[in-house]
């Protein structure tokens, strides 16, 4: 039996001040979102995402995620099997 393929990123949140935990809280309530940690460092919130195919991954970052309160910028890193 063959096992279905996902597509998976990182997303690298930057948020307003203060604003992080509350970020990645809202952020975990999110279909697709397997990870969200509050961090430190240049980023503030670091999200694990997947989906069925690197479309649908694209359309979770722009219509869900971004959209969250709090966030000021996010960079998508999707990652690589090779």
């Amino acid at each position: 039996m063959e096992v279905p393929m996902v597509v998976q990123a990182y997303v690298l949140v930057q948020t307003a001040v203060g604003k992080a935990a509350e970020v990645a809280e809202a952020i975990r309530q999110i279909s697709g979102v397997t990870q969200a940690d509050d961090v430190t460092g240049p980023y503030d919130v670091i999200v694990r995402v997947e989906a069925p195919n690197v479309d649908d991954l694209g359309s979770l970052v722009v219509a869900k995620v971004q959209v969250v309160p709090g966030i000021t910028r996010t960079v998508t890193c999707p990652v690589v099997n090779i």
